[in-house]
């Protein structure tokens, strides 16, 4: 008889929590080992554990689960990720792939699906709701990739080249003369790009602008 796969939950949200644990818990083939509600609890429980399969909600409070993602990759990287979430957009979906997730499915998701997922994922493999499947393909058989307009919708397409510039480890001299404008046009641009990011500083928005497949060479 094969050994369980061994699974830890991490979701903030109870009701789902719950039934996906019901869930995996009629299927012998899996081994509910914890549940996490927040991205700092699945990392230290991961690591504790040491489950075969964590099961990443995307939004939890505090750390969230593409960060503990990202954690877990040094932390505990036998324990494999596979995102579970209500989120399909294009920078979540590669910010998770960047991060080290060997999956990614969407919370609607049967369970036979589910189960199906978590078994490719503790075996090696990678697997994606066929949607994303379908988009990641189509993005990594260009041979220069576009920038995605759903890659922060909240900058102007602008605003996307020059942080993608920026990510590149391009100083604003240099963004000025590659798109012919002023330094202080570069600098006004920087500073708009920061505060629609949320971000501190320019070297926190290089980190958000990688991780969503920015900063690519031409």
């Amino acid at each position: 008889m094969m050994t369980p796969c061994r699974v830890l939950i991490a979701d903030d949200h109870p009701i789902f929590r719950d039934g996906l644990r019901s869930l995996l818990e009629a299927a012998p083939e899996v081994d509910v080992v914890g549940e996490a509600t927040s991205g700092d609890e699945a990392v230290a429980l991961a690591v504790e554990l040491q489950p075969d399969v964590v099961l990443m909600d995307v939004r939890m409070p505090g750390l969230n689960g593409i960060e503990a993602t990202r954690r877990l990759a040094t932390d505990c990287p036998l324990a494999k990720v596979l995102i579970v979430t209500m989120l399909d957009d294009d920078e979540t979906v590669f910010s998770a792939m960047r991060a080290g997730a060997r999956g990614f499915m969407l919370k609607e998701a049967g369970r036979e699906t589910i189960l199906r997922a978590i078994e490719a994922v503790a075996n090696g493999e990678g697997i994606f709701s066929p949607g994303i499947a379908t988009r990641l393909l189509e993005f990594f058989a260009s041979p220069h990739p576009l920038i995605p307009r759903a890659l922060f919708p909240e900058l102007t397409e602008r605003e996307r080249e020059v942080l993608d510039l920026i990510a590149r480890g391009t100083n604003n001299q240099s963004i000025a003369h590659r798109l012919s404008l002023s330094v202080k046009t570069v600098s006004n641009y920087v500073s708009t790009i920061l505060s629609k990011l949320q971000v501190a500083d320019r070297a926190e928005a290089i980190v958000r602008a990688r991780d969503a497949g920015l900063g690519r060479s031409s």
